[in-house]
């Protein structure tokens, strides 16, 4: 074996001067680089030089500090522990003082699917006139199939009662089991909008502070009485649809991992896309898939 290819393997093995001194001591002293003693030094002496000029590399240097608070369990103030309001009741001889606040804790995980609505008519001049294309009518249909394809009983399908994407939800629930079929929900609250100022800002849209304020206030109730951990007398795992829009969507998702929401708009969303949060009872939230829109074809793909 030559010199460079055996130093090569060596340092694939190690990146440490020491296990590299050793066994380059040890294939000298035998020979193996088939070279003199003097030649092998001269060598030897010329990477060292290298090494020593290299930073120490040590752990702590290349390993990055925590940022931002900490997980705040009550983010959605259902945390079981914080509902006392530090009320006591009166127990009796043979209660188990534990066994109220057992009964009080969510014991079911939620999981809730947003899904953006399909491509539509940018040209329409109001809402009634933003219906969805014939490909966003195929969006939808591929959508629809997804859900069904992955086998879930879902619960609930709530909608924006946006145009587009009361459509698109209506599309859908043409193709999720269940008899007589899934509940539709229309919400106001899911409407479009501004949630918060983008950070970093965008020059292509700027919306004015007065929208900020009110769409702010709007998706973030909407995020609060959608986006929270299962009541205590929820016995089962549920699966709930949100067809709604982008801009609701990535709010959602920054709020609920407890990132900076104003990073909202770093994320992009295909139309027809599916957006996976679970939410467990202790009140941890995990994103299964993130604008998931695989199962269309690629010329099927669009985010207007």
């Amino acid at each position: 074996m030559s010199y460079r290819k055996t130093l090569k393997l060596i340092c694939g093995f190690a990146g440490g001067s020491a296990v590299l001194f050793a066994a380059v001591t040890a294939a000298d002293s035998r020979g193996y680089f088939g070279e003199q003693r003097g030649e092998a030094a001269g060598r030897w002496s010329r990477f060292t030089v290298l090494q020593a000029a290299q930073p120490a590399w040590t752990p702590a240097s290349h390993t990055p500090t925590p940022t931002g608070h900490a997980w705040d369990f009550n983010w959605d103030k259902r945390d079981p522990s914080a509902l006392t309001n530090g009320k006591k009741k009166k127990e009796s001889a043979t209660e188990d003082p534990s066994s109220e606040q057992d009964n009080g804790k969510p014991k079911a995980t939620r999981n809730i699917l947003l899904i953006r609505h399909s491509q539509y008519n940018l040209s329409g001049n109001n809402d009634k006139e933003r219906i969805l294309t014939p490909l966003g009518r195929e969006q939808a249909e591929l959508t629809g199939q997804r859900l069904a394809a992955l086998g879930l009983k879902y619960d609930v399908l709530i909608h924006s009662s946006m145009t587009r994407a009361t459509e698109t939800a209506n599309i859908i629930s043409k193709h999720l089991p269940g008899s007589p079929g899934v509940d539709l929900v229309s919400c106001d609250l899911l409407r479009e909008g501004a949630p918060i100022e983008p950070v970093p800002p965008v020059t292509h849209w700027k919306p004015d502070a007065v929208q900020y304020h009110e769409d702010g206030a709007r998706i973030e109730a909407a995020f609060r009485r959608y986006i929270h951990r299962a009541d205590p007398t929820q016995k089962e795992d549920s699966y709930e649809i949100i067809v709604c829009h982008a801009n609701v969507i990535r709010y959602f998702v920054c709020r609920a991992l407890q990132f900076p929401p104003e990073g909202w708009l770093r994320m992009g969303l295909n139309n027809g896309s599916i957006t996976w949060l679970t939410i467990r009872p202790s009140g941890r939230v995990a994103l299964r898939t993130m604008g998931d829109s695989g199962f269309m074809p690629p010329d099927k793909l669009t985010r207007t």
